[in-house]
């Protein structure tokens, strides 16, 4: 992924992860239980990655 596509699928994800955290706080039930801990792995993935490409870069 170059950086652009990172950073759109990064904001899409918080989107989800905002969406989900909203309907759980409402008190409903997610649709899927492990979807807001996968949005946040997924999230700390893409986040490990533009950081590692950020100290390669200042080297």
């Amino acid at each position: 992924m170059n950086p652009e596509e990172q950073r759109k699928r990064l904001a899409k994800l918080r989107e989800e992860l905002m969406h989900e955290l909203g309907v759980s706080a409402m008190g409903g039930a997610p649709p899927s239980p492990g979807k807001i801990r996968s949005l946040k792995r997924q999230i700390a993935r893409i986040l490990t990655v533009i950081n590692e490409e950020g100290v390669k870069g200042e080297k």
